[in-house]
């Protein structure tokens, strides 16, 4: 097994009485797209910026390929491209002149990459950057973070200011490209389904807790979904033992589980019910499941 590239442990962070990061335990290991998924507020952003060491632990350890990021900035900063949400770049610069001046911060920027970048991202060079767009923005944003070609892609909600075509098209195809060469994306979103589409391996963060972490296959293999009818209606959601999740009205119910199908199932059959329908979840009703069930 190769060296992970972030290994956090037991981490803590509060602001004031807000606990913004509750005891997490998180490894990221070498190569494919991590997801770290959450509501707003969750705790993403903070986790990132640990990774970036804009923030000092307060309890607990971070390490980026093995390095303290706070302690030793050059060392990790000079192996991460970094996508932030604000997307905050200088106003008054021109496309090409920001291409210019982020490149000399990395000896090895590529600039053929850049220019393809650029070029599929329709960037005009003489255009200043206060005058783009939301979208615009975020994909100069993403040019800069990926045209030195890092071995660790840090994207904070990258699909912000997207348009669905955008966002499938575009960064779709970034990270599968930049996983694909053996580098590693870790991604944060609140979008589930955008997660679940590219992700190899998928983190849940809930009010600063870290709910699960483990590869997105086996998440989604081990919850269940089945739909229920009862052979009367009922006014409360049926009690079952090992659900995660009970929803619906009346005589039809949808229930999630985390594995125990077959136990719950001859709970639903000693209660007067019948399974009409087994499938897989979607990662957002596994995550609602999770935090809200």
């Amino acid at each position: 097994m190769s060296t992970p590239v972030i290994e956090i442990q037991h981490l803590t962070r509060r602001f004031g009485k807000q606990t913004a990061l509750n005891d997490v335990t998180l490894t990221v290991p070498a190569s494919g797209v991590f997801g770290l998924v959450g509501e707003n507020g969750a705790g993403k952003s903070t986790l990132l910026k640990h990774v970036l060491g804009l923030l000092r632990a307060e309890q607990g350890s971070v390490r980026v390929f093995g390095l303290d990021p706070v302690a030793d900035p050059a060392s990790v900063l000079g192996q991460i491209g970094y996508l932030s949400e604000d997307r905050d770049m200088p106003d008054w610069m021109r496309v090409g002149a920001l291409m210019s001046y982020t490149s000399a911060f990395f000896p090895a920027w590529d600039q053929s990459f850049a220019d393809e970048l650029r070029q599929m991202f329709d960037l005009d060079p003489k255009q200043k950057v206060g005058s783009l767009s939301r979208g615009q923005r975020a994909r100069i944003g993403l040019l800069l973070a990926l045209a030195h070609r890092p071995p660790l892609l840090l994207l904070d909600e990258p699909s912000s200011g997207l348009d669905p075509v955008v966002r499938r098209d575009i960064l779709g195809a970034i990270i599968r490209t930049v996983a694909d060469e053996g580098r590693t994306v870790l991604f944060s979103s609140h979008l589930l389904d955008e997660v679940q589409r590219v992700s190899d391996h998928v983190a849940m963060l809930h009010r600063g807790q870290l709910v699960l972490s483990q590869p997105l296959d086996d998440v989604l293999q081990a919850h269940h979904r089945l739909v229920v009818r009862f052979s009367e209606p009922r006014d409360t959601a049926p009690q079952l033992a090992g659900a995660l999740r009970c929803e619906g009205s009346g005589r039809e119910w949808t229930v999630i589980c985390n594995g125990h199908r077959d136990e719950i199932e001859a709970q639903i059959a000693a209660g007067n019910g019948e399974v009409i329908e087994r499938s897989a979840p979607s990662l957002d009703e596994i995550f609602v499941a999770r935090v809200n069930g």
